[in-house]
């Protein structure tokens, strides 16, 4: 959508989950010389300026990775998630957030490659100009990325993850991404691919993550937060999922531990909780 902006929810709640856990399955990726790729669906800028207007408006990092920083006593998936945030705030104050391109980059090793979609032209050319120097091995297309999976898909070393991202402020987004999901394993079923979405009291976002468990796949796991319960209203995101299909094999048994931590770290009121499934 063109107006989307993540620059409003940058370090956010479910930035602190899905940043985690990308952060997670690229660590097992590189368990293997093998090179990969990583395939970004909705890119957004790439870094974000934490004291910016944009950010600032609605304030959503403070009671995301803002909890976190000055803490020392973080699960190991969460302290090396804060280790590459803090490696763009060298002077130890939080200003800038890596979105899921900058830490892609960070832990990307001399043969992987970045396939980035943005539809957004303005962070669309943000991303270029923040990945110039490795243009050889990070392309950015200021395109949709559901519709451009079809031009990466299979990725050429047969290793990759794929980050499917949409704002789902467009309620189509709810039947595109199952269907793009379905060509995508199609053409590559041993990928990994991580699909974000929502906590919403809407009934496509409720009934989102059960759409997921019924495609063609052997092994998912899906893992969500709530860090409060729904408003009386309706309105606002209560929390968010990451739909992980082909994932990493321990992964389900280190969120055990990470998952109550976060409740606990992020959670604002009674309602806050958490759900880990899986299947395979």
């Amino acid at each position: 959508m063109l107006s989307y902006r993540h620059a409003f929810h940058a370090g956010n709640h479910a930035d602190v989950l899905k940043h985690c856990l990308l952060v997670a399955i690229l660590r097992h990726m590189n368990k293997k010389a093998k090179p990969w790729w990583y395939v970004d669906s909705h890119a957004g800028a790439g870094i974000y300026d934490l004291h910016s207007e944009y950010a600032r408006k609605l304030g959503e990092f403070e009671t995301g990775i803002g909890r976190l920083w000055q803490r020392n006593d973080l699960p190991e998936l969460l302290a090396d998630y804060l280790d590459q945030v803090r490696k763009l705030n060298a002077n130890g104050n939080l200003r800038l957030y890596p979105g899921s391109p900058w830490l892609a980059r960070q832990l990307m090793r001399r043969d992987d490659q970045l396939r980035l979609f943005e539809l957004h032209s303005t962070d669309a050319e943000m991303l270029r100009h923040t990945f110039a120097e490795y243009s050889h091995r990070i392309k950015v297309a200021a395109l949709d990325g559901l519709d451009g999976l079809k031009a990466v898909l299979p990725p050429q070393p047969r290793r990759g993850i794929v980050l499917i991202d949409p704002s789902y402020e467009l309620k189509e987004d709810y039947r595109r991404v199952p269907k793009a999901m379905k060509d995508a394993l199609g053409r590559f079923a041993t990928g990994t691919y991580v699909i974000w979405y929502p906590q919403l009291q809407r009934d496509e976002a409720r009934q989102f993550p059960d759409r997921l468990k019924h495609l063609p796949v052997d092994a998912w796991l899906d893992v969500a937060l709530t860090i409060r319960g729904p408003s009386p209203d309706g309105l606002g995101m209560h929390g968010s999922g990451l739909f992980i299909i082909n994932p990493p094999w321990q992964l389900a048994a280190q969120l055990t531990t990470l998952m109550p931590y976060l409740v606990d770290l992020l959670g604002q009121d009674a309602g806050a909780g958490y759900r880990l499934e899986q299947r395979g």
